[in-house]
């Protein structure tokens, strides 16, 4: 069970990573023209608007959530906030956002899988990470129930701590995961899994972000004559 431990906690994160970032490259270099969102929109736009922005403002909030949450160190925000009521900040705005992400992505999953138009338009990579981010958001609002029963942040700072022995190349990460409780890995592991195949999805989009649209200069069109 040690070895499993590490090969899933210690390695894999690794392998994940590695793919992650030459996969993009290399799709970015070798397949330019696959690389945009494939919005489906135009087949049919019944509820769309309201899921994709339920989705996508709760995905955000969720993965800058996770972000600045497992990579900040606990000396940092100790004099201002416990590790415990930072725990429950984590459970009610990861709640509220979680539901909103399970709420948009299960509408956009069915509109994928049951719409005949968007259905034929679907590869299926498409299909596969739409329904694999709905398993994830759901083990994520899952570990709220063992986390409400110690609110001390105990179980927190682990999570915290072998995310950043992870990022920051420390020995001994998978160690900090070996008392943490099955909901909690299998949601990393599903975690490591939306990484490893990311470049092979839509999801390489998100690298496409139009900040330049946000401090460019506002465009004036005039009519003819």
């Amino acid at each position: 069970m040690s070895y499993l431990n590490t090969l899933l906690f210690g390695l894999y994160p690794y392998l994940a990573g590695s793919v992650f970032l030459i996969g993009s490259l290399m799709r970015f270099d070798h397949g330019q023209y696959t690389w945009k969102t494939g919005s489906s929109q135009m087949l049919t736009s019944k509820n769309m608007r309201m899921a994709s922005n339920l989705f996508h403002i709760g995905i955000l909030v969720i993965f800058f959530g996770h972000l600045f949450g497992m990579l900040t160190p606990h000396w940092v925000y100790a004099p201002f906030i416990s590790a415990g009521t930072k725990q429950v900040i984590a459970i009610l705005v990861g709640g509220i956002a979680g539901v909103m992400c399970l709420v948009g992505g299960a509408m956009l999953a069915y509109r994928r899988l049951t719409n005949p138009r968007v259905k034929a338009s679907s590869s299926t990579m498409d299909s596969f990470i739409i329904v694999l981010l709905v398993v994830q958001v759901t083990l994520g609002l899952l570990t709220i129930i063992p986390a409400l029963s110690h609110l001390d942040g105990g179980v927190m700072l682990e999570l915290a701590h072998w995310g950043q022995s992870i990022v920051f190349f420390q020995g001994g990460a998978a160690g900090y995961l070996d008392g943490v409780g099955l909901i909690y890995k299998l949601h990393i592991l599903v975690g490591l899994t939306i990484v490893l195949v990311f470049p092979f999805t839509r999801l390489v989009h998100v690298w496409s972000v139009p900040f330049g649209y946000i401090a460019r200069r506002y465009q004036l069109v005039r009519r003819r004559g």
